[in-house]
């Protein structure tokens, strides 16, 4: 796919580390402008330059709490003033709490969902005349949860499967507006985002971090850890006139993880 998204504007939310950063990086080595937005001003200035070492023009920041309407509405206009288009739009924000059930507070469970399931709906809808006048994609990064639920990630699993409910629907009218809408579920992958959740699962099962490494393989039988670099490089394909045919799929990149057929 040498060059095929030159020029294309691409949208990353969650854009500041982790899988959302490789994803801007790999769009940008291929000639993409960027669009990063984060809640963290400090974090979006070094994604940036890792960003533009990659290739392309530099990437454009937005600082924006996608927790809000406002917030998600500053992303549109930042958009729309600079370039007045989308080609498209990667949902990847969201960080969702783990831990045991009872333990957790109603704020963790509106946390969890205002950033990662609602910005979705928002971004989406917010940007979608862009994407429609683009014939562009949509790719929401969601997460194994979704399909595989645990006692100690309630919150994350069920705000996974919303949303990838939410893009099938979403699919539907895409297939009319010539917008593609696919999900990609990433399981164990290493980012400071895997460390994170680590440590909370520390304090809920109280097994060492070792050991919950460990298990991260071992229980599934897989045999490594994924790497941002496996969602970035599904993210470009299922954005490539190649991947045309694929609409409303939802796909988990997990090594073998996920033991359902779905």
């Amino acid at each position: 796919m040498p060059g095929e998204f030159q020029g294309k504007v691409v949208v990353v939310t969650g854009g500041s580390r982790g899988i959302g950063r490789e994803i801007a990086c790999a769009f940008a080595a291929q000639g993409a402008q960027t669009v990063l937005a984060s809640s963290s001003g400090k974090n979006l200035e070094a994604a940036a330059k890792i960003v533009a070492a990659a290739g392309g023009p530099a990437p454009l920041t937005v600082e924006s709490d996608l927790k809000t309407l406002e917030g998600c509405q500053k992303l549109l206009d930042a958009v729309q003033d600079k370039f007045k288009r989308c080609d498209i739009l990667v949902n990847s924000a969201g960080a969702t709490r783990a831990g045991n059930f009872p333990d957790l507070p109603d704020s963790a469970w509106m946390d969890g969902y205002a950033l990662k399931f609602f910005a979705c709906v928002r971004m989406c809808r917010l940007l979608w005349p862009m994407l429609k006048t683009a014939q562009g994609h949509v790719v929401n990064i969601s997460g194994g949860g979704a399909r595989s639920p645990g006692a100690d990630f309630t919150i994350g699993g069920s705000v996974n499967a919303a949303m990838g409910n939410f893009s099938k629907g979403l699919s539907q009218l895409g297939k009319k507006d010539g917008v593609n809408v696919n999900v990609i579920h990433p399981g164990a992958t290493v980012t400071e985002r895997f460390h994170e959740l680590i440590e909370m699962r520390v304090k809920a099962s109280g097994k060492s971090a070792e050991e919950l490494r460990e298990e991260a393989t071992k229980k599934d039988g897989i045999r490594r850890l994924g790497q941002p670099e496996d969602i970035s490089a599904l993210t470009l394909f299922l954005c490539s006139e190649k991947a045309r045919h694929i609409q409303g799929t939802a796909i988990a990149v997990d090594g073998g993880a996920t033991a359902g057929y779905y």
